[in-house]
């Protein structure tokens, strides 16, 4: 499983590289966008192909699942926190829809606790970022963990080998894909490597 995550600021081209990757076959997009307002983010989303929005998850405004036919939701850290007590209905209620729904951790033992039945987890950073600088990877092993965990935070060609050692069912990548001048090149490797699985 290959996610890729929108870059925090925009880049040049960017719904062109995007409407590439969907091209290409990516099936996982994260919009985390978090300087956009609501409107921005509407905007945003109207400028990707219809047929291409049921590939999509939001981190923010997950109300926008109302308005547009997107993949899912995904709850940040702190906000899966603080809605522990209503969570679990919520998310029945979400998965009945047909909604997929994905959160963050930063630590395996909190993930390994976690009683949520979600569809993935992310679990960052594995290796140094490549998109923030001075964000150290903490090479987590997930294999004594049940649970289909992404590992986010580093993720390049060069290093899917180890992701697979440490455990991971799928990788979530950022600065592999937007920080390189051959971003769909890179997206398919990186597909190729999981679909020989």
């Amino acid at each position: 499983m290959v996610i890729v995550i929108s870059p925090e600021q925009d880049v040049p081209n960017e719904m062109e590289i995007l409407h590439q990757l969907f091209d290409a076959g990516l099936k996982y997009y994260h919009l985390r966008k978090p300087n956009k307002d609501y409107s921005a983010h509407q905007d945003y989303l109207n400028r990707i192909d219809k047929q291409y929005h049921n590939r999509i998850v939001v981190h923010a405004y997950h109300e926008l699942i109302n308005d547009f036919n997107l993949k899912g939701i995904h709850f940040k850290e702190q906000n899966r926190m603080d809605n522990m007590d209503v969570l679990e209905q919520y998310l029945e209620r979400l998965h009945r829809l047909g909604i997929w729904v994905s959160t963050s951790f930063h630590d395996t033992q909190t993930l390994s606790a976690c009683v949520l039945k979600l569809d993935y987890y992310f679990l960052c950073p594995v290796f140094n970022s490549i998109s923030k600088q001075g964000y150290p990877g903490l090479g987590f092993d997930v294999n004594a963990i049940d649970k289909s965990v992404i590992g986010l935070g580093g993720v390049s060609i060069e290093n899917l080998i180890k992701l697979d050692t440490l455990g991971y069912a799928g990788a979530g990548v950022l600065g592999a894909i937007w920080t390189n001048d051959q971003p769909v090149t890179v997206f398919k490797s990186i597909k190729k490597h999981f679909e020989k699985e």
